[in-house]
């Protein structure tokens, strides 16, 4: 069984900084993906960054030169450095984490951007 830790969201004025964590815990094989998704109120889950265990990242469009996905293979974790945040940015953002056959969410942290 694999659990998913999330830390680090918060209120934030537009044009501030957020540091994302998420700590994975379990069996976990060395070749997986870890992505951070996020749900504004009303909308669908959507991927925002994605890392394989060998570094290769990918964004959506919306965060892209604004977010840094990175991660720590020795923790088991994950990040996403958020700069110039905007108010659109806020929603609730989900750590995902595919090991094998099966993927894992974690609980979820909250982002809220004020404008």
């Amino acid at each position: 069984q694999v659990q998913l830790v999330e830390s680090g969201g918060g209120l934030v004025q537009a044009g501030g900084s957020l540091r994302l964590s998420c700590a994975a815990s379990g069996t976990i094989f060395r070749i997986n993906v870890m992505s951070w998704f996020r749900q504004a109120p009303g909308k669908r889950r959507e991927a925002v960054a994605v890392i394989t265990s060998d570094g290769r990242t990918s964004y959506a469009d919306p965060v892209k030169g604004r977010f840094t996905i990175s991660r720590d293979n020795a923790k088991n974790t994950v990040y996403l450095q958020m700069n110039s945040l905007r108010p659109e940015d806020t929603a609730v953002y989900y750590c995902n984490l595919v090991t094998g056959p099966v993927d894992y969410w974690g609980q979820g942290t909250q982002v809220t951007v004020s404008s």
